[in-house]
């Protein structure tokens, strides 16, 4: 039949893109703008284009250097799986079972070996100093073997980010050198961060949430240092942790302007461990009650506080202490992603086994249709929540926390240095009061509100849709699996286990998606609010 534009115009198929074209009126400009700031005006709107081809304005300015080291930690990965994680994952989860008072230090200990606490530690402080961008790569390998096992090793780095954020160069470079040489001496030196309490959670990830939460561990100030009295919980690796990164407050009703950082060393007087949650998933990863009662920290261990704020910067404390918050997060919440597209992939390649190597009705699994549509549907969220977390590192890798690590110039700088140049010069430098003004002036004074708003959104958007797409890659392998996926030994139960609790922690799927709001949407509605309620 001839259609109505054949009707109409006397063109057939072939002829309608020709027609469309080459009917538009001509213009004496082309398709060339007339200069660079009309461009720009197109491109300023929303979805505004440096927010959204975060990769394409990146990747020239890459260090190609980067994609061999990344490579070269996906392999270290591979091979500790195959030689521990994998023959560990579903023991350590029966132990925990059967004795709920486990701790996993012979875990801790062989991590330690591998080298995978100083891993992701830059030079200057003595680490190997891999790129961070790598740790997402290494984080998706091995929790596709058990996220528990990685988030042994990965809570380290959330820790790790607090310290170097801060901008603290001497106390980050205390702290750091002593993972550094108990990674030499056998000795693990792990760290963890603390920052959730009975009464508020997610309320501490937002200056605009805590004031309303109930936030009780408040820091007194006395002569030469602070007394701590409070208790947080659900810190993960607190039991095992040497050193702990906590957030306090001075004044509990008034908390986004009082917030203070300590490093609290455990074993000191007033700071105790309680129990550790006896918890559906990730269960040979502790998470801790931590109890300080009368506990004090001498000025030395402050690693931000108002004091340290105002030498710096004019600016509130309160936008500082949310631009730190979102340094943390931002550099983490990726990984959380990387953990639950690891689990996604974990699920992907049991079902995978599962369907190749299981007959019914004399027809292996794998070739039948339904199969195929949901194997590869299981592929998809794979390779999406993958693309997530990629985009939110080129965010902090090109307007973030990793900005200046990524910088050419001073990434080969990095690298081509022999380790007595760090030891000897740049270590006695980071000591200095100006080393860590000028470190505060980069982190805090010079980056845009827009930088900071596009590395915090991208961060949530990665982490709700790859523990999302983790869980949902979960029920979807078992449901190929049948009765066999709820069986403890299949592993995949153990998965859907474990990635619930990636949907709570780092900030719930639901903060996240207001924060997701905030930073990316909102800036284009002037009278939308959010955290209002």
């Amino acid at each position: 039949m001839t259609n109505f534009f054949t009707k109409k115009t006397g063109c057939h198929n072939e002829d309608k893109l020709f027609y469309i074209f080459h009917a538009l009126p001509p213009t004496d400009e082309g398709n060339e703008m007339k200069n660079s700031s009309e461009a720009l005006s197109w491109l300023s709107r929303f979805p505004k284009f440096e927010d959204t081809w975060l990769g394409l304005s990146y990747a020239p300015q890459m260090p190609k250097h980067m994609v061999k080291e990344t490579r070269q930690v996906i392999a270290i990965a591979r091979k500790f799986n195959d030689e521990v994680a994998k023959p560990l994952a579903l023991k350590l989860d029966r132990l925990t079972h059967e004795d709920t008072d486990y701790l996993p230090w012979e875990l801790v200990e062989e991590a330690n070996r591998w080298g995978f606490y100083t891993m992701w530690i830059p030079k200057m402080f003595g680490g190997q100093g891999y790129n961070m961008p790598s740790m997402s790569c290494f984080s998706e390998e091995v929790a596709s073997a058990c996220a528990g096992i990685m988030n042994v090793i990965g809570v380290h780095y959330l820790a790790v980010a607090g310290l170097i954020a801060s901008g603290n160069a001497r106390l980050s470079k205390r702290i750091l050198r002593e993972v550094v040489a108990g990674e030499k001496s056998g000795k693990p030196c792990v760290l963890a961060l603390a920052t959730t309490e009975p009464g508020a959670g997610t309320d501490v990830e937002e200056s605009d949430l805590v004031d309303k939460g109930h936030v009780t561990c408040q820091a007194r100030r006395v002569e030469n240092g602070y007394i701590i009295n409070g208790a947080k919980v659900f810190i993960s690796m607190g039991h095992v942790s040497s050193w702990t990164v906590l957030y306090a407050y001075e004044d509990t009703k008034h908390p986004s302007e009082t917030t203070i950082g300590f490093v609290v060393k455990t074993g000191t007087k007033g700071f105790s461990f309680g129990s550790h949650e006896n918890k559906m998933g990730q269960r040979v990863c502790p998470a801790s009650v931590l109890i300080f009662e009368d506990c004090f920290i001498p000025d030395n261990q402050v690693l931000f506080s108002a004091g340290l704020v105002k030498k710096i910067t004019k600016k509130p404390v309160r936008d500082i202490a949310q631009r730190y918050i979102d340094y943390v997060v931002s550099a983490t919440r990726p990984g959380v992603c990387a953990f639950g597209i690891g689990v996604a992939r974990g699920a992907l390649e049991t079902a995978l086994h599962y369907a190749s190597s299981t007959e019914i009705n004399g027809r292996l699994l794998i070739n039948q249709e339904w199969v195929q549509c949901i194997l590869a549907e299981m592929h998809k969220n794979v390779i999406l929540g993958r693309l997530a977390y990629t985009e939110a590192n080129n965010a902090n890798s090109h307007r973030g926390l990793y900005r200046l690590l990524q910088i050419k110039p001073f990434y080969y700088y990095l690298k081509a240095m022999p380790r007595f140049w760090f030891d000897k010069v740049i270590a006695p430098a980071l000591d200095w009061e100006l080393t860590s003004r000028i470190m505060g002036k980069l982190y805090f004074d010079l980056p845009k509100p827009e930088d900071q708003r596009c590395c915090s959104g991208w961060a949530s958007v990665a982490k709700f849709a790859g523990t999302d797409l983790g869980v949902i890659n979960c029920q979807m392998a078992i449901e190929i699996m049948g009765q066999k996926g709820l069986r403890q030994d299949a592993g995949v139960e153990k998965m859907l286990r474990d990635i619930k609790l990636l949907q709570i922690y780092e900030g719930t799927n639901q903060l996240n998606r207001l924060n997701a709001f905030k930073c990316l949407i909102a800036p284009e509605v002037p009278h939308a609010k959010v955290f209002d309620e």
